[in-house]
């Protein structure tokens, strides 16, 4: 298939520009990337992130039993790390 020839697959803009009443309204296109404008892709970005971090705080607390998890992480927790020390009374110690 010839590239640039009469039907191929790449459109482009018309050699003219559109005709413009000048009693109609005014208007601009505003710029875009394939159809995101800054202001869609600003909004699609905080909502990913937003459900991104409630993802990540749902995962570390589903996982706070995992021992690796609650030493490591959980317990070094400013406000809440007290709460997931896990110590055996001497009473439960088998041996």
């Amino acid at each position: 298939m010839n590239q640039g020839a009469i039907g191929s697959d790449f459109k482009t803009q018309p050699a003219y520009k559109a005709y413009r009443s000048p009693y109609g309204p005014k208007y601009t296109v505003k710029p875009n990337i394939r159809g995101w404008t800054v202001g869609g892709a600003t909004k699609l970005g905080l909502t990913l992130a937003s459900f991104g971090g409630v993802a990540g705080v749902f995962a570390i607390f589903f996982f706070s039993d995992v021992p690796k998890v609650r030493n490591d992480i959980m317990i070094k927790i400013p406000l809440i790390g007290n709460h997931f020390v896990r110590e055996i009374p001497p009473s439960d110690n088998p041996f």
